[in-house]
Parts: structure tokens; sequence; C-alpha cells
């Protein structure tokens, strides 16, 4: 166990939990970040990034990352190469351990797990992705410009991002498993009464061809089983997300979905512990909108923990008082 207790630990290394990182650390609360199997989070994924203020010519999402990070520890975040494996939030502090055998104790908690499209899990969509495989229209749209583009799925998602993409690409193919859409009634008419729009109903993608990009893909029919291949330029893959909550599984409030619930401040269900980023926002999923979450959790955590140093919080292994509960 750790002998000492740590004013806040991050967890999670995207966007949301570098920002909270940097403010913590410039708030002299020398944070404790782990970063998870991968530092980045989604945006990780992206091979350039144009809609987030500050770089006028673009930036690649790895180096995005890479300034976060640099930034962060400037200040005196440390960043460490770790998962963690189990929390315990019933007690304060607040137990943290990690998949190296380390227990930390803390007294706040800033959780950026993020969330995780839910992939095909077909051939060729892991190799290629970043490579015309993308799961953000809004970040890689621009890149496909004059081009021919797949968007999979039929939820208000699918068609928000398809709809999207005709502000570049000369041609939209919606590959849907069902004969009609699930997107609400004013999504799908906008989508219907577009030029750039052909759909493919009752169909499925089971795999994503190309050598160094995408250049096809392989399509069934799901009531006939017809197996054919489509051309194209990229796919767009909106089949939902999944937030990486599962470690909170009985310990935090969450939504029917799994994304933890959380107030204004950035509070979850338990005082102390905070949440930002795409772990509670299933709505705006931006890099944006993220370190603006991160930005205000750590500035929420700083004066939870300040608020107890100025009461002389008794001892760093005593329960949680009912005042904080």
């Amino acid at each position: 166990m750790s002998e000492t207790t740590e004013r806040v630990i991050i967890i999670g290394s995207g966007p949301a939990g570098l920002t909270a990182g940097l403010y913590t650390a410039r708030s002299e609360m020398e944070p404790l970040l782990f970063t998870g199997s991968e530092i980045g989070g989604q945006v990780n994924l992206t091979m350039e990034v144009e809609n987030y203020p500050g770089f006028p010519d673009g930036i690649t999402g790895p180096e995005l990352v890479q300034r976060m990070q640099k930034q962060a520890e400037r200040f005196g975040c440390r960043v460490v190469v770790d998962t963690v494996t189990e929390v315990k939030l019933d007690e304060h502090p607040f137990v943290v351990k990690t998949q190296s055998g380390k227990e930390h104790r803390c007294k706040a908690l800033i959780i950026t797990t993020g969330a995780s499209p839910r992939r095909l899990g077909v051939p060729g969509e892991k190799e290629l992705t970043g490579r015309g495989v993308s799961y953000c229209a809004t970040c890689d749209g621009f890149f496909f410009r004059g081009k021919e583009v797949a968007v999979v799925g039929g939820g208000d998602a699918a068609i928000e991002e398809a709809l999207f993409l005709t502000k570049y690409v000369n041609k939209v193919r919606v590959i849907h498993r069902r004969d009609q859409l699930r997107a609400h009634l004013a999504l799908q008419q906008r989508a219907f009464k577009n030029e750039k729009f052909e759909f493919i109903w009752d169909t499925v993608v089971t795999a994503i061809n190309g050598d160094q990009r995408v250049t096809s893909l392989t399509l069934k029919n799901v009531k006939t089983g017809e197996v054919s291949e489509l051309p194209t330029d990229g796919i767009f893959v909106y089949v939902g997300h999944i937030p990486n909550s599962q470690l909170f599984e009985g310990r935090l409030a969450m939504d029917e979905r799994g994304y933890l619930i959380t107030n204004a401040m950035m509070q979850t269900s338990v005082p102390g512990v905070y949440a930002a980023g795409e772990i509670q926002d299933s709505r705006f999923q931006q890099v944006a909108t993220s370190v603006g979450q991160g930005c205000a959790a750590a500035i929420e955590a700083e004066k939870f923990v300040a608020e107890l140093e100025d009461r002389a919080y008794p001892g760093d292994t005593s329960p949680v008082s009912e005042e904080i509960k």
C-alpha cells in the first residue's frame, strides 16, 4: 500500500484526463494520472484534427495528445502507464488498485475513461482504422472531399453524421441491417430528400477490404444471403458507443446505457469523485467538449480537497464523514 495519500488521482489519458492533469497540476495538487493500456483515447486514432481551436493548419491526433501530455507534465502531473483494476469508493480516502499490483489512496478522484465506439468486428476494420475506417465524421469528413463513402447504421447518430458528410462527399451510401431507419422522422425526411444519399437495406458489412487504404466492402443481404462487393473510399461506423464504465458498476450511478451520471459540476453520485469526457457525455463527444469538462472537473476537485484540508480532515484511513457522504 502507498504510504501517502494522493490529493487527486486521474483515471484515463484522453483530452479530458490530460486537461484535468494540467489544471490540477497548476493548482499544485501533484496529480497522479493512470493512462490505462494506451495514452490518448479515441483522438489518438484520428489522423488529423482540424476542428480543435488553436491549430489553423490542423494537427494529428497523436501529436495533439503528446502536446497535452507534455504540457501537463511540465507543471507536475505524474503520468504513469498502468491500468486501474479496482476502486473502493465506500471509504475515504478512496482506494485505487492497479494492474502492477500497487494500491493508492486519494482524497479526490477524476474519472476520464471515455467510451469506445462499438465496432463491427469484421476483417480489415482494425487494420484500416485511420486509413478509410472512421468513427467520427466531424473529425474526418473533410478528408473525403469529392469521394464516395459508406455509413453503417440507421439511428440518429448515423444519419446526422451522414448528413454532415454531404458537405464534402459526392455520395453517401447508408448501409442498414433493417428495412427502415431508426432515426427520428425529421432526420429521415432530410436524408430521403438529399440527392447524395443512397440506401442499402437489409445488409451488413462482413469485411473491409484494402491494402494501405479502404477500397471496398464485402456486403451480405441478411434476407437473401446474397454476397456482393461495394467499391468505396471510406466507411464511417455508427452502431453505438460502449462507455468504459465497467470498473464502476455498483459503485457510481449510471444511466441505462452505462454512462456515469454527473451534475453541472461534473460530480458523480459520490462526493469527491468527478467524471469528465465521454465516460459521462453521450451527446457531444468532441475533443473540445472533453477538454472543457476535464477543466471543470479539475477545478471542482481542487475545491473539494481544499475544503477538506481547511477543516483539518482527520487521518488518511478514517471513513467518510456523514457531511460528505
